[in-house]
């Protein structure tokens, strides 16, 4: 693909161009060697508040990857599982964590008290914080409920699910520990402060306007999503579009533009495949961030199916772009189309579907491809 100078927006990139980069960037195009924790650090984390999904989502993109790996990085505590990222729960590796979270933290604590809003009129946000951290002090895990029952008595008037939110996903930096998280676990969550579960306290933010921290959120997250506008950035992170750090980094970046004219922001020397390379079948899991890491979701679905994205559907790439969904029940992991399937890529999805059988084990007797209706 033909690259300008930075600042330089007369290229246009169109949504095959794009999805081309964004399959190369999500290890969609190519299985990757990385192990777990450097792809998770490479995907900036993926989205994980349904625990099982992000073993699909390595499978998917990771060459030889065994469930073991990931459990080995949780339990090792390479990898964690916490708030982050739009309020939602993701698997970031622990320096990403401990980096990022500082950032993050008005991002969080607004979020909640915004969705709460009623709820907790009147608290004192700080005064629970630190009520909070006093009980976590002695380094024993809890549920969210048994925080809440230490520090209800004194808090009686919010609800105990809207009391305990504010404390776990944003007022106390907490690692959701194993076995929530392992393959085929169904353990609850019991949280613990992300310094007592990594040995070290989160980072504190820099002084200065440059935000030195979203400077390199923006290029990581160019690094596995780009090219992307500044709205894209928002929408992934839940920042406020960090216009600080993109002023501070731009003359490092090159610029396209889309379809729509809107402005991409994109490192000189990541992958921007051709539009015609051939993308290979990749079977995604529930809230994958190759989607949901974008404002602007027409470079990999079409927006009559956007819905999806949201609605917890598993998805199939056909071409690079969402094509039909998946699920396993009863023995069974059938496959619904969104569109007719040539008979090349009804071969190629059953191929990939077998495969996937073969990795989740789960006494799965048939592949089944539905017509579309």
């Amino acid at each position: 693909m033909p690259t300008r100078k930075p600042g330089n927006t007369r290229t246009v990139l169109d949504n095959r161009a794009l999805n081309r980069a964004t399959l190369a960037r999500q290890h969609l195009l190519t299985r990757s060697g990385a192990s777990v924790p450097e792809a998770v650090a490479h995907l900036c984390g993926l989205q994980a508040q349904e625990p099982q999904e992000p073993f699909t989502g390595l499978w998917s993109r990771l060459a030889a990857f065994e469930p073991g790996q990931l459990d080995d990085a949780l339990t090792g505590r390479a990898v964690v599982r916490t708030h982050l990222m739009r309020r939602t729960v993701h698997l970031v590796t622990r320096d990403d964590a401990l980096a990022w979270r500082g950032r993050h933290d008005a991002m969080l604590r607004q979020r909640v008290l915004g969705t709460y809003r009623r709820e907790l009129a009147g608290i004192d946000v700080d005064e629970v914080a630190a009520a909070g951290r006093a009980v976590m002090a002695d380094g024993q895990p809890r549920t969210m409920g048994e925080l809440v029952r230490t520090l209800e008595d004194r808090w009686p008037g919010p609800p105990r699910r809207v009391l305990g939110e504010l404390l776990v996903a944003a007022l106390i930096p907490m690692a959701q520990l194993p076995p929530r998280g392992l393959w085929r676990q169904t353990s609850g969550v019991r949280n613990l402060p992300l310094a007592t579960w990594l040995g070290r306290d989160i980072d504190p933010l820099p002084t200065g306007d440059d935000d030195p921290v979203g400077q390199r959120l923006l290029r990581r997250y160019l690094a596995a999503h780009g090219p992307a506008a500044s709205a894209d950035l928002r929408a992934w992170c839940g920042l406020a579009g960090l216009p600080a750090a993109v002023g501070a980094v731009r003359e490092e970046l090159v610029a396209f533009r889309d379809e729509r004219g809107r402005e991409l922001l994109d490192l000189p020397d990541a992958p921007r495949p051709h539009p015609d390379t051939p993308a290979p079948v990749r079977f995604l899991p529930a809230f994958d961030n190759a989607i949901l890491g974008y404002h602007d979701r027409g470079r990999i679905i079409d927006a009559r199916h956007l819905g999806l994205s949201v609605a917890g559907h598993r998805t199939v790439l056909v071409d690079g772009r969402v094509t039909a969904t998946w699920a396993v029940r009863d023995r069974l992991l059938r496959i619904s189309p969104l569109r007719p399937l040539t008979a090349p890529e009804q071969e190629a999805v059953r191929a990939e579907a077998q495969d996937l059988t073969a990795f989740l084990d789960e006494d799965i007797e048939h592949v089944r491809l539905d017509t579309e209706d």
